[in-house]
């Protein structure tokens, strides 16, 4: 009779992973080829075979009820990368609807949807930023640590889970709001102008020339805040990434 617990093993080592390869941009997300992320996925695997302990599973309801939960570990390690990303292109809708560009949406290849033009840049930027900051180092680091804090096998899911997701979703609105606060500030200050203007000068056609200048004041600040915007994404990295560990200890 073949012994099957290598592939045993090994099949309950690619769960985890290959969760976070489909669902995390960096390593995959839609815009991957499949067999890119199955190699990603098989090779991760292999390279966590010497340093993970895989316990036998006696039973199939054991083995299903595993698998659920390295899926659900996984799933939340890769939703902190999402968030980061949620986060900024919250950030570039706010800024392109204030900037009138509510209307120019392209396909995005990070989420396969359209989106607005502000939030499909500032979700680049953002995976930029998180590739410059050595992200994806920290982040398989984190999943070979995820072992030792949470090995394969049964469990049950904590009280704290609602509260770490809440507190994920709450960096995803602070973050947000922090990276379009100049732009929508400024632009909010431009509106109050052309209302000035048109209230003092009623011929003035402001409804279309009001777009234009909503749009060169945009554009003119991103200029400025773009660059700025590296940093700020940068310095939520590791605050996202503790974030999503804690919503997988949960998990437990």
């Amino acid at each position: 009779m073949i012994d099957v617990t290598p592939l045993l093993s090994l099949g309950l080592l690619l769960v985890r992973p290959g969760v976070l390869v489909i669902a995390a941009p960096p390593f995959g997300s839609v815009y991957a080829p499949m067999p890119v992320k199955i190699g990603v996925t098989v090779l991760l695997a292999i390279v966590l075979v010497p340093l993970v302990d895989v316990p036998a599973v006696p039973t199939t309801a054991n083995l299903a009820g595993i698998v659920v939960r390295e899926f659900a570990i996984g799933l939340a390690m890769a939703l902190a990368i999402r968030a980061l990303i949620a986060a900024a292109e919250f950030g570039g809708h706010l800024i392109g609807f204030q900037m009138g560009l509510g209307y120019s949406a392209i396909v995005d290849p990070q989420a396969g949807v359209r989106n607005n033009v502000m939030a499909v840049l500032y979700g680049n930027v953002a995976v930029v930023t998180f590739l410059l900051a050595n992200g994806h180092h920290a982040f398989l680091r984190a999943l070979r640590d995820s072992y030792a804090r949470l090995p394969i096998g049964l469990g049950s899911v904590a009280d704290s889970l609602p509260q770490s997701v809440a507190s994920l979703l709450g960096l995803i609105f602070t973050l947000g709001v922090r990276l379009a606060l100049p732009v929508v500030t400024v632009l909010l200050v431009a509106e109050l102008a052309l209302a000035l203007m048109a209230r003092s000068a009623p011929a003035l056609n402001l409804m279309a020339d009001g777009a234009s200048v909503r749009l060169m004041v945009g554009l003119l600040l991103l200029a400025v805040v773009v660059p700025a915007a590296f940093s700020v994404l940068a310095g939520y990295t590791t605050p996202v990434l503790e974030a999503g560990a804690r919503a997988a200890e949960a998990l437990r």
